[in-house]
């Protein structure tokens, strides 16, 4: 794992934590929710639309 990745995943947990924390989203909608939050944030990283 990249220097890189490792920081995506990172900052993905912490934005995923603080929905769940909100009550934005709720533990079951973890893993679907994740998935697409990494997506956009490397997307945004990576300079891709």
């Amino acid at each position: 794992m990249t220097s890189e990745q490792e920081a995506i995943l990172k900052a993905t947990k912490e934005i995923i934590v603080k929905f769940i924390e909100t009550g934005r989203i709720f533990p079951g909608q973890f893993e679907e929710v994740f998935k697409k939050a990494y997506k956009t944030i490397s997307d945004c990283v990576k300079g891709e639309n």
